[in-house]
């Protein structure tokens, strides 16, 4: 039987371990509404936020929304083929301009409320009445843009800087995607929203976890054995597992791994491998030989997190494609359902006030480096207590992730 891998990648060379890292962050930090008003700055303004895939978005006019932190943000391509990101915002009342969660806005953008009209590049070229308006400089009412980033064919998104770009914090793994032609892909379905009923630490923690796949998960345990590996880098998780040629004894995971076909473009190395990233803080990719998933822990609340995905594939109408990408949805539902169950055992646990911090063990290097990185973000989440009310008003600016140093 192969034993788990695990690599240590914790602390900065130039930074010696504490103590503090031996435990977990603290149970009070999963559901304290004043610590969630805090992290929504320090932690989710600068992150890098994954809205689609530019195959999403094909012909000029069509565009995806992306709700975040109160912000409706949309991602555009233009008539000359650019792809741009503003927020989904009117210049003059305010109103929302695209509705739902993809379209096509034709050759322009209309307000729908006063019939402001904006080229697809953001620029203001229309208004009714615009002598009404004086010398009103149409060059200053443009829509406000939002940075981006093109990586690997997804368009990522941020309000603020603050991080790497996501080129470098992937860098690290670059070659390994660059593997999987993802640029090429193309949707299957659509983006799916599952709300959960726990803080987003919650579902960001388990998918990084490697100790409860062969306690929890017995499908996974089935198809990898016990050679589930694992390692923390800076700004990224990687877990990963290769299927066995053992055959499963439950029918839908053995017809998978017998009809798993060949990917011409893909290594030997990968024809059999799944492969998990956790892109800092919250945006997660689920790589497997038959397709490729984004899967992103939205925070809502302090105990409702909204997790969104889709699956993008390589267009491929070989039966046993088509076979083994359905059965691949058939073991990752039950897969969630029990991850599901999970989270919401360990949300409820941290409401009790017998539980503050647990500990860590040196193989847990994935949970040993968030903690870190929250810990140095938020100072507050070294204390096993909430302090008094109204602490994130008096609060100092919060530092650079520790693993930013890396």
């Amino acid at each position: 039987m192969i034993e788990p891998m695990h690599r240590r990648a914790e602390a900065p060379p130039t930074e010696a371990r504490l103590p503090e890292d031996d435990v977990s962050l603290p149970a009070w930090i999963y559901h304290d509404p004043e610590f969630f008003t805090v992290e929504r700055e320090a932690v989710f303004r600068s992150s890098w936020q994954v809205v689609c895939h530019l195959n999403d978005i094909p012909q000029p006019g069509d565009f995806h929304t992306f709700d975040f932190l109160g912000e409706s943000i949309v991602v555009l391509r233009g008539r000359d083929g650019v792809v741009r990101a503003f927020h989904n915002v009117c210049r003059h009342r305010a109103a929302r301009l695209l509705d739902g969660p993809k379209g096509q806005c034709g050759s322009r953008i209309v307000c729908p409320y006063h019939a402001w009209t904006y080229e697809h590049d953001g620029r203001l070229v229309g208004m009714p009445q615009r002598a009404s308006y004086g010398d009103l400089d149409l060059s200053g009412h443009g829509l406000v843009p939002v940075e981006h980033e093109l990586f690997c064919g997804f368009v990522f998104i941020r309000l603020a800087p603050g991080t790497p770009s996501v080129a470098e914090m992937m860098g690290a793994y670059a070659e390994e995607m660059a593997a999987y032609r993802i640029e090429e892909m193309v949707p299957l379905g659509r983006v799916t929203l599952r709300p959960r009923s726990v803080n987003w630490k919650n579902v960001a923690d388990n998918y990084s976890d490697g100790l409860h796949i062969t306690v929890a998960h017995p499908g996974l345990t089935r198809l990898f054995g016990r050679g589930y590996g694992v390692e923390a880098r800076p700004w990224v998780d990687k877990m990963w597992g290769h299927l066995q040629e053992r055959p499963s004894a439950v029918l839908s995971e053995r017809a998978y791994q017998h009809f798993l076909p060949p990917v011409a473009h893909l290594p030997p190395e990968r024809q059999r491998l799944w492969t998990y990233f956790k892109l800092w803080p919250n945006v997660a990719f689920d790589i497997y030989p038959d397709q490729i998933d984004f899967m992103q822990f939205v925070p809502v609340s302090p105990t409702e997190t909204m997790i969104r995905e889709i699956a993008y594939v390589h267009p491929d109408h070989r039966p046993e494609m088509r076979a083994a990408r359905y059965l691949n949805w058939r073991i990752n539902r039950r897969v969630s359902l029990e991850d599901k169950a999970l989270i919401e055992r360990v949300q409820a646990g941290m409401g009790s006030s017998s539980y503050t911090v647990g500990p860590l063990g040196q193989t847990e290097v994935c949970l040993r480096s968030f903690a870190r990185a929250m810990r140095r973000l938020i100072p507050e989440s070294r204390l096993d207590r909430p302090p008094p009310a109204g602490w994130s008003l008096r609060r100092a600016a919060p530092e650079t992730p520790a693993f930013a140093a890396e």
